[in-house]
């Protein structure tokens, strides 16, 4: 079966009705008919809404809410709750070994989504090793754990709203060990880090019908997201799916090439992904970003987030103070209290900012390691 790579392509019609605050976009999309029509449309539909709600600024991780309704054929689709309002199907139809869709959607982003009233959070990720490695033996794809890792890192880069990509670290960390994951995420200036594990790559015939017999593998991945602070675990998940291998029984697989990428194999591991993404955007979005004080002359003050956290210049920070506890349990406790005292952005750089302290004659009650929150300009 020939192959396609998956095109996708965003033409955006855009006017604002000022009495509604509403727009409409109209999108294609088009997705590669590698298992079936119906499969494909749906692929289509997720692809075109998720790239609108991107453009518009709406949260993308309410896109979870509305990808089982892309099941049922329909030409239209209305939806409560969501700031996707309507999906119009103007055109569909194959293209090319492609199914093409090409929709007008009716979204209203809200103003006070978290990845709006909030700094970008950093997110460095550990290589997803494979737990049974012989299951790797078909096609040779020793490597695949890594290459996962690489891609759902070029994922949060590329498409996250909430996060910054920390890149790949090259150690082992565990929510039992709570102090490597606290020193992972400091080193990468990261307040999540993200581990998992292929747990699944067995491979399958399905000789039904007349036609050759098609080897099926599945991709079982394991994924948990752990609060840098305390180590522990605030998200965890399973993802499961099974697509065609169409490669030879006895090859050997280089998963690093477009060949790999683009074959029913490689596109089901790509939108696994996404999916991802998109549970890491839907249940972590939200949680406080923490940007810290990192230095302190005179009443400038350098926090550790910069331009590619979203920070402009004459934000407006609330500071927050960090003290400890113990309590009657012996339990070491964290405290933040709010001060009075404000920052506004004087200078942004790459990855850290300047702010100026006001009043100016309480800078000596900053200390290093104070929070600053986002505030109302």
């Amino acid at each position: 079966m020939k192959t396609l790579l998956a095109r996708l392509t965003l033409i955006v019609s855009l006017s604002v009705a000022p009495w509604t605050h509403a727009a409409w976009y109209e999108v294609s999309a088009s997705s590669p008919i590698l298992e079936s029509q119906q499969a494909a449309r749906v692929r289509a539909l997720e692809a075109a809404t998720f790239d609108a709600m991107r453009f518009a600024g709406a949260d993308v991780g309410s896109l979870q809410q509305l990808k089982r309704f892309y099941s049922q054929v329909k030409p239209g689709y209305q939806f409560s709750g969501n700031a996707v309002r309507e999906v119009q199907v103007l055109e569909e139809g194959t293209q090319g070994g492609n199914y093409v869709v090409n929709l007008r959607l009716d979204i209203y982003p809200s103003a006070n989504a978290c990845h709006k009233t909030q700094y970008k959070k950093g997110m460095v990720l550990t290589r997803f090793p494979i737990v049974s490695p012989q299951q790797a033996a078909l096609g040779g794809i020793y490597q695949f754990g890594d290459d996962f890792s690489v891609l759902l890192n070029r994922e949060i880069k590329q498409h996250a709203q909430s996060f910054v990509g920390r890149g790949i670290a090259n150690v082992d960390v565990s929510p039992n060990a709570p102090r490597s994951v606290a020193m992972l995420a400091e080193d990468k200036d990261a307040q999540f880090v993200i581990t998992g594990a292929i747990t699944d790559l067995s491979a399958t015939t399905d000789a039904s019908g007349f036609g050759e017999a098609k080897n099926n593998r599945q991709l079982a991945v394991n994924v948990q997201a752990m609060d840098s602070e305390s180590g522990e675990v605030i998200f965890q998940r399973r993802y499961r799916d099974v697509a065609q291998w169409p490669f030879e029984r006895h090859s050997q697989v280089d998963t690093q090439t477009a060949r790999f990428w683009q074959s029913p194999y490689g596109q089901m591991a790509r939108r696994m992904s996404r999916n991802i993404l998109l549970d890491l955007e839907s249940s972590l979005s939200c949680r406080a970003s923490k940007p810290e004080i990192v230095a302190l002359k005179d009443n400038i003050a350098q926090i550790n987030v910069g331009r590619i956290n979203g920070v402009k210049q004459g934000d407006q920070l609330n500071l927050w103070h960090i003290a400890s506890f113990t309590d009657d349990l012996g339990i070491v406790r964290t405290q933040r209290r709010k001060s009075g005292i404000t920052l506004t952005v004087a200078r942004v750089y790459e990855s850290s900012a300047e702010a100026v302290v006001q009043p100016n004659n309480l800078s000596g009650s900053i200390q290093i390691g104070d929070i600053v929150t986002k505030g109302v300009n």
